[in-house]
């Protein structure tokens, strides 16, 4: 059931996201290179990383960890610029770097998720069919952004009253979409909250703090520092459990309680982060 209300609420996202978009948002690389380079560097190879460790380190099951390495590897979405505008970020900057993860993790996530299926998925019985993931986001992610930028381009206006519309609807969709998740699944969350919660609670405060480790090294300013943390900290769980628990894919509900729970605890954090930030 899940499965037919995430796959329409990933596809209105990132319709909407391509409603904020331009071209020229990907040409901002060559203008601001150090803070893109660290942003990138943090939500496509450190955050994997640090959940493959945490994964080991938790000894999570197969289904979780294969689970946990899908979220840290699903960067994005539109939720971040909001995050940054509240933060007093660099909002430019936000879109640009949200614009550049939608488009390089059509190609990541394949290959991320094919290594996390080899490690541990195949002796429990676990497979990825590649071809499918890739036809997926390009359907899901790829073409609703594309048509999204196109409305942006023919009739600026629409595209306008359309994403002031949609972005409203964004978070209410991701409550009905976790609760309609709990209500199924509520007794493997409970049985698994305390190892799991765990799990993605250090993912998020790890990535927060890798990411403002990494920013101060390159001396970024503080509104692209801000943007930064909050760009890798925030992460598509839409993407995510529509990968896990999509019927050509991974069809497995249980591989999308990591980004649930995930989903919840970045919002607690990055939500009092802006309250720490906006006091100083």
């Amino acid at each position: 059931m899940a499965i037919w209300i995430v796959l329409p609420i990933l596809t209105l996202l990132m319709f909407d996201l391509g409603l904020t978009l331009k071209f020229e948002d990907f040409g901002k690389v060559f203008l601001h290179p150090w803070p893109i380079i660290v942003a990138l560097t943090g939500q496509l190879v450190l955050l994997p990383l640090i959940a493959l460790g945490l994964a080991w380190a938790f000894h999570l099951p197969p289904v979780f960890f294969i689970g946990l390495i899908l979220i840290a590897c699903c960067p994005g979405g539109s939720s971040s610029n909001v995050f940054s505008k509240l933060a007093g970020g660099d909002v430019a900057l936000s879109v640009t770097l949200t614009a550049l993860s939608s488009v390089i993790t059509l190609f990541t996530i394949p290959l991320i998720m094919s290594a996390a299926t080899n490690l541990v998925g195949e002796s429990v019985g676990i497979h990825l069919p590649v071809g499918n993931l890739i036809k997926q986001n390009l359907v899901l992610m790829l073409l609703p952004v594309l048509l999204g930028i196109g409305l942006h381009y023919a009739w600026p206006e629409t595209a306008r009253k359309t994403d002031k519309v949609l972005s409203k609807l964004a978070f209410p969709l991701l409550l009905i979409l976790i609760t309609v998740f709990y209500i199924q699944h509520h007794r493997t969350i409970l049985d698994n909250i305390g190892v799991l919660g765990l799990c993605v609670t250090a993912l998020i405060l790890l990535a927060v703090g890798c990411s403002s480790l990494l920013s101060r090294l390159v001396r970024t300013d503080s509104r692209q520092r801000r943007t930064v943390i909050i760009e890798v900290g925030m992460q598509n769980a839409a993407q995510a459990i529509a990968i896990a628990s999509s019927p050509f894919i991974f069809a497995s509900e249980e591989m999308a309680i990591p980004a649930i729970l995930y989903s919840l605890m970045m919002n607690v954090v990055l939500l009092i982060y802006v309250g720490v930030v906006r006091k100083k």
